[in-house]
């Protein structure tokens, strides 16, 4: 139950109502719109709220929702009710076509249940007559007529109907050429119709030259219309066809509209839910438009809120301005808050939002507050606000507000929530505020919850000292003298009449008197309220950047006990990987050692066996030397241009692009495609120390190592200058402690090669001169294995 009759208008809900209605994108979702009534059923509000919902998460998705245009068929049906009666093709095209939205509704929801159950519930609830559309647009063509195999007689007609239009026509065209040759008919015409027939412009002085029936003239009479004798039979057989064919549309018509008939009833709900549709997208639009949200919704009274906003206000000030946001908390030992504070310090505000949020929940809208806000659901609202003086009624404007209260007294319990607005205000202060006080004491101890305001100071007293009720200061800013529009509960707001008129520039004796009549003791009391106020908002600020400064002491502790774990995972990591692979290596160890003796044994220590075997310790040693280097190098960072190679490779190459975790290397002519985790920096990697006199002697190990490639092109060459290539390549790579070697000269005529060959069997540390693969080059690349 509401009150008073006109509680949507006080509230501004009449406003919500129209934009609705401008939402909506037919006459059944205004209907609903018109149809919006306040609930206390939790159930009822509940399923509304989470249709708004999950529409609303319908648009925030983007999905494609079918179109919910469309115009109302309550007319067409009440006709279509009428035994004997018959609708027009235009009707029947606006129903064929709601029919298609609704259907296209309802695919769209079983497509989607699991997403959007509550409107899927809806739509599966209502039998959707599909043979019925499907024979309505047999019979309809895309343009709305009826279709010429409607019905066998129907295309019988129209095929006798056209033929006999295609007769008359040639026959009219052959006469008007005939007319035009004579120069009887005016320039530039052509033949017409009136009234149904085939006509010929004819000039007036010329028209007894046509036999025929003048069947209408121009304005100025100069030009009559002529039917020909020739084609008046014609004409007069297309007439009975096409009163023929209409008679045959009718009897069409007719049987379409008692198939209609008979599917009615669910016409008739499936035309409901296309209502509900519009409405519930209508709502969606409206709750993305004021930013609402879904709350924690109670089945009984409740009023915890975060973040409330005033939708219109909020609306009206979009753009220009924030609006401040408004948290409440009324409790079961507390129902009851008193407002206090400076006029337009946001009382009043702060008052209509708390009723119209709570009005709009209690129609199923989504209300504009954060998420974790609770609402509870009352039996009762019950309002006082704005001036309520009747003329008609001899009720002043004080008299009406006691007659309100009188109604709230008489009709409130603990599920009933009530608004009031300047309680006690109209008459005489002491009365007033005596009154008031009584009227609160009533209501408390019914345990109505409501918000009242005041500037009565024994109210405020009044709401200290009694229990389930608390009062509420609207904050003030006395330095600024300004509102700060946020409410805080616990104390009472001062109104801040002598400082705010102090700021209108009123004479200073005149306020010194003013607070001589006022009395000592109520300015030293409100001095002190504001003192206890600018108190209280320096304590807020201290504890607000205390909050903010121990928040990052906590973030910051967070993040170096996770680091802290992570390195003490990484240090296992890594104890537990060097052990496995000091072991693995003291095994390989142990097995080259014991190798080596046998080996000695075998062959009687000779020196050259015991050099062979001590260059293979050699190999050995380098090898576990280039392993550690490789595992110490995997950390460092590759960037584009650093030389690289491959882990366990010798062949170097340049890095050209670096992707996710893909590099691509140029190695040689060869460009590959390599995982960055498989690379290490060869630029800053010794792999051979064989030759440990390398960098004693004025050689870079390192840069040679970095920018050697194993595949010399010769290719192009004069022979003079291939032997100096050749034999630096071949030095670069016996100091390197390569292995393989690729010379590249082509085929042609077979000169460089016998060159490079010749040449190459005079160098002892070569092991073997052989072709390449056929297929990858064959003879045009010589491949060298190296000691």
């Amino acid at each position: 139950m509401t009150f008073p009759f006109e509680i949507e208008q006080r509230l501004g809900f009449d406003q919500i109502r129209l934009k609705l209605t401008n939402y909506c994108q037919g006459p059944l979702g205004v209907q609903q719109v018109h149809q919006i009534k306040f609930s206390s059923s939790y159930s009822y509000v509940l399923t509304l709220i989470r249709q708004n919902l999950e529409f609303k998460l319908v648009l925030e998705s983007g999905k494609e929702f079918p179109t919910t245009v469309h115009q109302s068929p309550d007319e067409h049906f009440k006709r279509a009710a009428i035994e004997g009666s018959y609708l027009e093709e235009e009707a029947f095209q606006q129903i064929i076509r709601s029919l298609v939205i609704i259907a296209d509704c309802k695919h769209f929801f079983l497509q989607n249940q699991d997403s959007y159950p509550e409107l899927f519930k809806i739509s599966s609830e209502i039998s959707h007559p599909g043979n019925l559309i499907k024979n309505l647009r047999d019979k309809f063509d895309d343009h709305g007529q009826i279709r010429d195999s409607a019905s066998v007689e129907l295309s019988k007609i129209r095929k006798s109907l056209h033929a006999e239009q295609r007769r008359v026509k040639r026959l009219m065209e052959q006469l008007f050429r005939n007319a035009a040759d004579q120069g009887w008919v005016p320039d530039g015409v052509s033949a017409a119709v009136r009234d149904g027939r085939l006509v010929i412009p004819v000039l007036a002085e010329h028209k007894r030259k046509i036999k025929g029936f003048v069947v209408d003239e121009s304005a100025t009479g100069q030009t009559v219309y002529l039917e020909p004798a020739e084609v008046l039979e014609a004409n007069n057989e297309i007439r009975d066809l096409q009163h023929a064919e209409r008679r045959e549309v009718i009897k069409v018509l007719k049987e379409l509209t008692s198939l209609l008939r008979i599917h009615l009833p669910a016409l008739h709900a499936s035309f409901h839910f296309l209502g509900v549709i519009d409405f519930t997208r209508a709502k969606a639009k409206f709750s993305i438009e004021i930013m609402a949200e879904m709350p924690h919704l109670k089945d009984y009274p409740d009023l915890n809120w975060l973040h409330a906003r005033h939708p219109l206000l909020y609306l009206s000030l979009k753009g220009k301005r924030e609006v401040v946001p408004l948290t409440i908390d009324l409790t079961n030992q507390h129902p009851f808050l008193l407002i206090s504070g400076p006029n337009a310090g946001g009382k009043s505000v702060c008052l209509k939002t708390v009723g119209l949020i709570q009005y709009m929940v209690q129609c199923g809208l989504l209300p504009s507050l954060h998420e974790k806000s609770s609402v509870g659901i009352f039996s009762n609202i019950f309002l006082d606000i704005g001036d309520q003086q009747s003329i008609e009624n001899d009720l002043s404007t004080y008299s009406s507000h006691l007659k309100n209260m009188n109604y709230f007294i008489h009709h409130s319990d603990s599920r009933t929530l009530i608004l009031m607005d300047e309680l006690g205000s109209g008459t005489d202060p002491n009365f007033g505020g005596g009154i008031s006080e009584s009227i609160l004491t009533e209501l408390t101890q019914r345990k109505v919850w409501g918000v009242a305001t005041t500037h009565y100071y024994n109210l405020k007293v009044f709401a200290s000292n009694h229990s389930g009720i608390r009062n509420g200061a609207m904050q003030f800013d006395t330095k600024k003298l300004e509102p700060l529009f946020k409410l805080e509960i616990g104390k009472p707001g001062s109104s801040f009449a002598l400082e705010i008129a102090r700021k209108t520039g009123l004479p200073k004796t005149t306020l010194a008197r003013a607070e001589e009549i006022i009395g000592t003791e109520l300015t030293g009391l409100e001095t002190l309220m504001k003192t206890v106020a600018e108190e209280k908002q320096q304590l807020e600020n201290r504890r607000r950047d205390v909050d903010l400064r121990e928040k990052k002491m906590k973030d910051t502790l967070a993040h170096y006990e996770a680091l802290l774990k992570e390195l003490e995972g990484k240090k296992k990591e890594i104890i537990s990987k060097a052990k496995e692979e000091a072991s693995l290596l003291l095994k390989e160890t142990n097995r080259e050692i014991e190798k080596t003796i046998r080996h000695i044994r075998e062959n009687k220590a000779e020196k050259k066996e015991t050099r062979k075997v001590r260059q293979g310790l050699q190999t050995f040693v380098s090898k576990v030397q280039t392993q550690k280097a490789e595992t110490e190098m995997k950390d460092v960072k590759i960037g584009i241009g650093d030389h690289v190679r491959m882990i366990g490779q010798e062949v170097s190459g340049i890095v050209l692009s670096i992707k996710a975790d893909t590099a691509i290397v140029q190695f040689g002519d060869l460009r590959s495609a390599v995982n960055r985790k498989k690379l290490i920096r060869s630029d800053l990697l010794v792999v051979n120390k064989t030759i440990p006199q390398a960098r004693s002697l004025g050689i870079d190990v390192m840069r040679k190592q970095s920018s050697f490639i194993t595949t010399l092109d010769i290719r192009g060459k004069r022979v003079e200058e291939v032997i100096p290539i050749l034999d630096q390549f071949i030095d670069d790579a016996l100091l390197l402690g390569k292995s393989e070697l690729k010379i590249l000269h082509g085929k042609g005529e077979g000169v460089l090669r016998k060159v490079v060959r010749d040449h190459l069997k005079k160098v002892k540390q070569i092991v073997s001169i052989t072709d390449e693969h056929a297929e990858r080059g064959g003879d045009g690349i010589t491949v060298v294995v190296l000691k």
